[in-house]
């Protein structure tokens, strides 16, 4: 799989974090579904990777209304995030992003733009060793709106010194790249696991 990148020159990398990064998805999905399992609450894969880039307490209150339940959303957070530390000896990255941070870090600023919370990017990143390549991490809770919402990323460029246009977006979820076109970057579509299987094939 080689990754599609859009003509520069660019002066900043934003990149996603989950499923972008790090092939951190199908482990959060395990995490999500044992936190859930308690209440009974349902949480179908293929809702789960449309609703990517979408912080934790926005899934669970999404989740309470859908399905007329009553989760706590903090306790419920929490113990997910738990669970998804449990299993992080198990993550790894994405082979091709990975490369490209390695081939240009040094040349111009990184970003990273979740949706997760702060503690779980930093532990994923310091698990592959790459925490130190990025100058700015924005995530759940340094902005009001989320994705699609162009501000996670207008924050990183603001931060970053650059200009909106001259940013190239790294992102795996539907909702990452709405925003970016929303913020007025260019961006670059990461396949999801299974599509990245598709074309090793």
């Amino acid at each position: 799989m080689t990754l599609e990148i859009p003509a520069g020159p660019f002066k900043a990398f934003l990149f996603d974090c989950d499923g972008t990064i790090v092939d951190s998805m199908p482990l959060h999905y395990i995490a999500w579904t044992k936190a859930l399992s308690v209440w009974n609450c349902e949480f179908a894969e293929d809702l789960f990777y449309a609703w990517g880039g979408m912080p934790i307490a926005e899934i669970i209150a999404k989740l309470n209304v859908q399905q007329n339940l009553n989760m706590p959303v903090d306790a419920i957070a929490k113990h997910k995030e738990s669970l998804y530390f449990e299993i992080l000896h198990e993550l790894q990255a994405v082979p091709e992003v990975l490369e490209h941070i390695h081939a240009s870090h040094g040349k111009i600023p990184f970003a990273v733009v979740s949706g997760s919370a702060r503690d779980s990017v930093v532990a994923s990143l310091t698990a592959l060793k790459i925490l130190d390549r990025f100058e700015t991490l924005v995530c759940a809770g340094d902005y009001t709106h989320s994705k699609p919402h162009p501000e996670p990323f207008l924050l990183a460029a603001q931060r970053l010194g650059v200009a909106p246009a001259d940013c190239l977006v790294f992102e795996d979820t539907d909702l990452g790249i709405q925003a970016a076109t929303a913020a007025g970057m260019a961006s670059v579509k990461v396949p999801q696991p299974w599509e990245r299987v598709v074309a090793a094939q």
